[in-house]
């Protein structure tokens, strides 16, 4: 935790990026797992565990160059890994994620899709 003189939000980030799988899947299955991975965000969204997700889109880095980002606030950057890994996509491989922890200036980040959602 940094040394800062004011109070810290503290949020899971999600970040997704090509999966190892993703290029040798069929387009059609590749589809299929697009629709599925979007039900599950969904679902973890009603559930109030992610707050925001989305595709990031632009030139990114190679190889691997993210292509999805989203916030949570569980207090356990391990419950958020772990259903994120549960994500159809993620576990054809279509889809790789890593979750770490954001910090940022409390009160700086408002939701305000996810209180009008709970």
């Amino acid at each position: 935790m940094p040394q800062v003189d004011f109070a810290l939000d503290t949020y899971e980030c999600i970040v997704l990026y090509p999966g190892p799988s993703g290029r040798a899947l069929p387009a059609e299955t590749v589809q299929r797992l697009q629709a599925e991975h979007t039900e599950h965000m969904r679902a973890l969204q009603r559930r109030g565990i992610v707050l925001v997700a989305g595709s990031i889109d632009g030139p990114g880095r190679e190889p691997d160059p993210p292509i999805g980002f989203g916030l949570a606030r569980t207090g356990s950057v391990d419950d958020v890994r772990s259903v994120m890994e549960a994500d159809p996509a993620v576990q054809a491989g279509l889809y790789a994620v890593d979750v770490m922890t954001f910090l940022c200036p409390a009160g700086s980040v408002e939701f305000p899709l996810a209180r009008t959602q709970s």
